[in-house]
């Protein structure tokens, strides 16, 4: 038997899996409870020039405040966005430098793990 730690739309699951022999595949001893449904939030509309380098978000949880506007300049690192998840306040950052095409989410929006949130050209 062998214990795996799987993350899936950012709710974390304990699973142990039996091995039944050398040729066979592996079979799930304890399947996963399923998360509770939600309604999938709409896709926010582009903006005309949205850019080709996407801002994720790195957890789920709602918009706290939007750090950058659009035409302005930011860096690898930069503060691009704020999320609030677990009462923490998370910073969403630029993955490289750019400058921001769009914003795709409004303060108050709840969001999903691996959103996008933004764009740089």
């Amino acid at each position: 038997m062998k214990n795996y730690t799987i993350t899936v739309n950012g709710n974390v699951y304990d699973v142990t899996v039996e091995e039944k022999g050398a040729g066979t595949a592996p079979v799930a001893a304890k399947a996963p409870v399923a998360a509770p449904k939600a309604a999938p939030a709409p896709a926010a509309p582009k903006a005309a020039g949205a850019g080709s380098i996407q801002v994720k978000a790195g957890a789920a949880g709602k918009v706290f405040k939007v750090e950058a506007n659009v035409g302005q300049s930011v860096q690898a690192g930069d503060t691009v966005l704020i999320i609030e998840a677990m009462k923490m306040e998370i910073p969403v950052v630029a993955p490289e430098a750019g400058t921001v095409a769009s914003i795709d989410v409004a303060v108050g929006d709840a969001i999903e793990a691996g959103a996008v949130l933004a764009t740089l050209n």
